[in-house]
This record gives structure tokens, C-alpha cells and sequence, in this order.
């Protein structure tokens, strides 16, 4: 499928973006069709590429920038700034993920580029807000894990504090940023109004903890730790196999007696103390240990074949190579080539978004971006000329 065919084919974003929050959100459109354009700031001495872009032509920087151009402009100087808002008064997206003072100081804010293209779409994250007592704090990943109180559910009871294995702050907020500009590009296709879209890593976190966080705003309780078990169903969990370890979720009154009857333990559904769901809820752990001297006597493989048959979903728990090994997962094709001029193949995650009218291609675009790599390609498109360009680098402006 030709990048032209694309739903967001004749979309120009320009990606101001760093680390991993922005560039997810960047990812969605440049994935779909919009030409993304990556400006970075051109090498000076003492800096290296990896300084700016991380290991370039790593797994991190190539998963988030494929797909993309890339140009260099240094927003610092005058004349770097007047390029930039050059190239806003066509494009329809700006993405940026400075620190809040940031964008304000090089003079590239909404409203600045608002007077040059009253139509564009600014999208920013950050890590606490736009305004408010921490809007000045810099936000990574890991401290708003904690801020937002993820860490505090997450592992097992008495044991502390326990991370998330992704970035799930970064990668949430950008999902959520993509989602704010597709609405934001909806309603400018009825009105021609551009606007601000804004989201930060606490807001998209607190949004992330759903059920959990409702559970506080409604009744004052505070969640605690439940290790692998489910905070409020039982019995879903990890449980025993021979083998290893299992996933399964047997906890509504329907899945549970098909859970004894298909392990040929009717007495347990009978048991007055698993009866219903609130039951087996206050008789979690006696249930668990029950429950892992039954499962403990067959293989992964025969559990998650005999309980799924019967309705009751259980799965095996892979690490990352057996998931992407996994038959389900290959025939999802979610691994997806992108070819760079000196690395060759390189076997990227594709997006998990499926459009019937879009099948999926058999291989991205391009590969992520060398450091400027397009910047002479989109200036010519831009219409200047070869001496144009060439001044424009002897003055370090790109």
C-alpha cells in the first residue's frame, strides 16, 4: 500500500521530539502515512550524533523514528527559528516534548506558531502539565511511575515499591497525545480551527490506573499490592503448573464450575466457601493453594489446551523471545522489516492498529533517520537553492 493511499496521506507533521512520549505519539501518524519531518539540532563541537539521538541505528531509536525524514535546524539562532516557522506555515502538526520554559525561550510556543499558521495543530507532552506547582519539574518515566502511585500496586505485598517492565508512562501519554491530534484534526476538517493538544506522563498514568484509581475517587480505598493476583477477582491469577507457570482467570460463577468440572473437582464448586464471586474473593488464598495442588499435576501445555476448551482463559507466561515466537503471534505478521542503506534488514514491531481498507504493508517506509540525513532534500523542496543551502550550513544555522 503506497504511502499516497494512506488515511493520513497529505499530512505534514514537523517532530520536535525526544526521548520515548513524543516519538510514540509521532509513530502513530508517521506509521499511517503523514510525512514527518524530525528536526534536531546540528552537531557542534564536543557533541556527538548518539548525544542527540541516542544509539541511532539501535533497537529503541529505529522502533520510534522509522518512517520518518530528518532534517538538522539550530532553533537557537534567529535565522533557525525563522526556518522552523518557515516550514509551519504549511505543515499541519507540530509534536514537541521540551521541558515547559523550553519552547517558549527558542520562541517556537503554540502561539508564536499560531501567528504564522492559525490552522496547526501544536501537541506537547510534558511531564507534569502545562501549568500547575510541578509544571517546572523535568518527568521521566520511572518518577511518574511513582508520583502517580502505579508502583505502589504494582509487585508483591511486603516486598516495596515495584517498577513497571515497560515504559508504560512514556508510551501511554503518547498513545493518548496521538488520539488528542486526530481529534484535533477532525474538528478542524469541520471548522479550520487549529488548537492546542496537551497531555503529560501523570495525567495519561493516572488515567492508566482506571478501575484502580476509581476504586480511590469513589470510596476513599487505597489499592494495595497483590502480587500476581487480581485486585478484585478470584481466582485469576498465576498459578502452578508441572512444568512452570500458568496465567488463568476462573472467577465468574460460570468459569469457575467450568474450571472443576473439566479438572474433576466438582466438590470444590460445591464448597460453601468459593459459592460466589465475594466469597471467593475472601477466601483468595486458601482457594490459590487449592487450586495450585491441581493445576501443579499437568503441563503448561495441556492446561492451556483442556481450559481454554472449556471456556476458562489460561495461558502460558513466555518471555519476550517465546511471545514473539509464539504461532498466534506470527500469524499477526507484527514483526515488520525496515531497510537502512548500512545496517540492512532491520525487524521492527509494527502498529497494533488494523483498518480493513488499509492492509498492512510488507515492509515500513524507510528506516529511522541519519542526523540531518534530508535536510539539503526537504530544503530544495522548500524551494531554496544550492548556494542557499550551502550558506545555511557554513553558518551552522543546519
Amino acid at each position: 500500500m503506497s504511502e499516497q493511499k494512506l488515511p493520513l496521506s497529505g499530512y505534514t507533521v514537523l517532530d520536535l521530539t525526544l526521548a520515548r512520549a513524543g516519538p510514540s505519539a509521532v509513530r502513530l501518524l508517521a506509521d499511517w502515512g503523514a510525512k514527518v519531518v524530525r528536526i534536531e539540532a546540528p552537531l557542534t563541537p564536543g557533541v556527538t550524533a548518539s548525544d542527540l539521538g541516542g544509539i541511532r541505528h539501535g533497537p529503541d531509536s529505529q522502533n520510534l523514528h522509522r518512517n520518518k525524514r530528518g532534517v538538522t535546524i539550530n532553533l537557537k539562532s534567529e535565522r533557525g527559528k525563522n526556518l522552523f516557522l518557515e516550514m509551519a506555515e504549511k505543515a499541519d502538526v507540530i509534536v514537541e516534548n521540551y521541558r515547559k520554559d523550553v519552547k517558549y525561550r527558542l520562541g517556537i510556543d503554540y502561539e508564536s506558531v499560531k501567528e504564522v499558521n492559525p490552522a496547526i495543530i501544536y501537541a506537547s507532552i510534558s511531564g507534569f502539565g502545562q501549568d500547575g506547582p510541578y509544571s517546572d519539574r523535568p518527568g521521566v518515566d520511572q518518577i511518574t511511575q511513582g508520583t502517580s502511585g502505579l508502583m505502589s500496586i504494582t509487585g508483591e505485598p511486603g516486598r516495596g515499591p515495584m517498577r513497571v517492565g515497560i515504559a508504560i508512562s512514556d508510551t501511554s501519554a503518547g498513545m493518548f497525545l496521538g488520539q488528542g491530534i486526530l481529534l484535533a484534526l477532525l474538528h478542524r476538517e469541520r471548522t479550520g480551527e487549529g488548537q492546542w493538544v496537551h497531555t503529560s506522563l501523570l495525567e495519561s498514568m493516572l488515567c492508566k490506573l482506571d478501575f484502580q484509581g476509581a476504586r480511590y475517587t469513589m470510596t476513599g480505598e487505597i489499592p494495595p499490592q497483590e502480587g500476581n493476583n487480581h485486585p478484585t477477582n478470584s481466582p485469576m491469577g498465576v498459578f502452578d503448573a508441572a512444568d512452570g507457570k500458568i496465567n488463568m482467570a476462573a472467577s465468574s460463577s460460570k468459569m469457575f464450575k467450568a474450571f472443576c468440572q473439566v479438572m474433576d473437582v466438582p466438590e470444590l464448586a460445591d464448597d460453601p466457601d468459593y459459592a460466589h464471586a465475594k466469597k471467593r474473593v475472601q477466601n483468595r488464598h486458601k482457594l490459590q493453594r487449592r487450586i495450585n495442588e491441581i493445576t501443579s499435576q499437568y503441563q503448561t501445555l495441556e492446561l492451556v489446551d483442556r481450559l481454554n476448551k472449556a471456556g476458562v482463559p489460561c495461558g502460558p507466561i513466555y518471555n519476550i523471545g517465546e511471545a514473539f515466537e509464539d504461532p498466534q503471534v506470527k500469524h499477526l505478521q507484527m514483526v515488520k522489516p525496515a531497510y537502512h542503506k548500512t545496517e540492512g534488514q532491520l525487524n521492527l514491531v509494527r502498529t497494533p492498529i488494523n483498518l480493513s481498507l488499509f492492509p498492512h504493508s510488507k515492509s515500513f517506509d524507510r528506516a529511522g533517520p541519519e542526523l540531518g540525513e534530508h535536510t539539503d532534500e526537504i530544503l530544495i523542496e522548500m524551494g531554496y537553492s544550492a548556494a542557499q543551502i550551502t550558506e545555511l550550513h557554513a553558518s551552522g544555522i543546519v
